[in-house]
């Protein structure tokens, strides 16, 4: 059952994600400091469970037995994040030495087991002193984080050509800073916009800076976790609702970052918050700087309607967890809605339509920028068996379903480089701690062992061939 549309072409990257926090554990080893996410997941109430990222799954301990893993998997890629607090502990002055070793070491190995390193500069740990000091709200952050890009790209630079400024900055400003779901946990409309702007600021300076300590063989790139935002009905209510959410969603980000200016409608949206004086001039062609490669984090589409008043309870049925404080400054009036059809372990729709739509849009938005899916993935409630091994043929249907649409979006003329699945396995979910399982690998926490899935010998097969299989004669 495979043929020319189920081929990739050679040298597209398959590859696995993961993010710092999530994996490395040794939280208080070799210098390194808090993060908001270690204040927030100390903090009661914040973390199902009261779950830490302190021990994780002890990658830092671990990390040569998983490149080994990854190899044997026959993955030809992997894109993790470096912990700014494990290299900047304070966000400010000369880099930890010892924090900049475990990097080295890790892409030495990855470099000598075939696999092309992809660092991501930043996946949500802030240093705390930076976020006593204002956050991302505050402008010093941006400037903060481009000293920091600077000092591990004089460090790895030599090693890895695969550079990404920021993951999901839509999380970090507004789950972050509006809903408060997110570390550092403040509900404050006003100061996610600001945080929103001071991430795209500190991207477009970031991405200086990597231009000017990085070889020129360097790509560098930034992933967006864009919405595939779609009306419930074609009233004008909804199509405006649809509108909105995707000046939030999207346009925020892809607006400087792409074009170098901000949406007018995103700006009139919000005018009732805030006049947006702290959007500098220039600031907005600093965002604009020319990238290399888009990233797209892609796991659901999202269905919204008008509602006739306020309504921040619904507006929060939207995936992102459950807040008193909408992450939609603005929008509140906004009704999120299920899609119909099957769910994962998250409640997120499994629909690939939602990636094709994304690849689409980007590849007639910014022609000449290629595209990467640097996430995409699903959480089930995996178990082991009796005999040890842990069967998941949920998430092969979606890898298949997902895969496919990918291939189909490059047969129309996408220039799409390569695929990250998240995730290499199972780990600490952020707000849900270790409730939700999105490995290709499972671990026991309790032993730390790695058993891969059938998921991820599926997988593996795929990025040996470069040929997508179909999924039931794997199962």
């Amino acid at each position: 059952m495979t043929g020319s549309n189920e081929s990739f072409p050679p040298g597209f990257l398959w590859g696995t994600a993961t993010a710092a926090y999530q994996i490395e554990g040794a939280a208080q080893e070799d210098g390194r400091t808090p993060s908001i996410w270690d204040t927030f997941s100390r903090t009661p109430g914040k973390v199902l469970g009261g779950d830490t990222g302190d021990v994780a799954v002890d990658h830092y301990h671990r990390m040569r037995d998983d490149v080994r893993m990854m190899a044997d998997l026959g993955l030809s890629a992997y894109r993790f994040s470096v912990s700014w607090p494990r290299v900047q502990p304070t966000g400010r002055g000369p880099a930890v030495e010892r924090g900049l070793d475990f990097y080295r070491a890790l892409t030495d190995e990855l470099l000598a087991a075939g696999i092309t390193p992809s660092l991501t500069l930043y996946h949500w740990d802030l240093p705390q002193e930076l976020e006593d000091a204002g956050g991302w709200p505050a402008r010093d952050t941006a400037y903060r984080f481009a000293e920091y890009a600077g000092l591990v790209a004089r460090a790895l630079g030599d090693r890895v050509e695969l550079w990404t400024t920021l993951n999901e900055p839509w999380c970090s400003a507004f789950l972050g800073y509006g809903s408060g779901v997110h570390a550092p946990g403040r509900t404050d409309p006003v100061a996610a916009l600001r945080a929103a702007h001071h991430l795209n600021l500190g991207h477009g300076l970031a991405v200086q800076a990597l231009r000017t300590a990085l070889p020129g063989r360097a790509r560098i790139g930034v992933s967006l976790n864009p919405s595939a935002v779609r009306p419930l009905t074609g009233s004008a209510g909804d199509l405006d609702a649809q509108r909105r959410i995707d000046a939030l969603a999207n346009r925020v980000f892809t607006g400087p970052m792409l074009t170098g200016a901000y949406p007018s409608d995103l700006l009139a949206d919000t005018a009732h918050l805030t006049d947006w004086s702290f959007v500098q001039e220039g600031d907005a062609a600093t965002a604009g700087r020319p990238l290399d490669f888009l990233g797209i984090n892609y796991y659901a589409p999202a269905v919204v309607s008008a509602a006739d008043a306020p309504s921040p309870a619904g507006a929060n049925r939207d995936g992102h967890g459950v807040s008193d404080h909408s992450p939609w400054p603005g929008s509140e009036a906004v009704t999120f809605h299920q899609p119909p059809g099957e769910l994962t372990a998250m409640d997120w729709s499994v629909d690939p339509t939602g990636l094709y739509d994304l690849l689409m849009r980007y590849t007639r938005e910014t022609p000449g920028v290629a595209l990467m899916i640097t996430e995409n993935g699903a959480a089930y409630d995996d178990k082991p068996a009796a005999d040890g091994t842990v069967h998941d043929p949920d998430r092969i249907r979606y890898l298949h379903g997902h895969l496919a649409a990918v291939r189909r979006a490059m047969l129309d003329g996408a220039d799409v480089r390569g695929y990250f699945l998240w995730s290499l396995m199972d780990n600490f979910e952020w707000s849900y701690g270790y409730s939700k399982r999105f490995g290709a690998v499972y671990v026991d926490y309790e032993t730390q062992r790695r058993t891969p899935k059938s998921s991820a010998e599926w997988y593996g097969r795929v990025a040996r061939t470069g040929v997508l299989p179909y999924p039931m004669l794997e199962e």
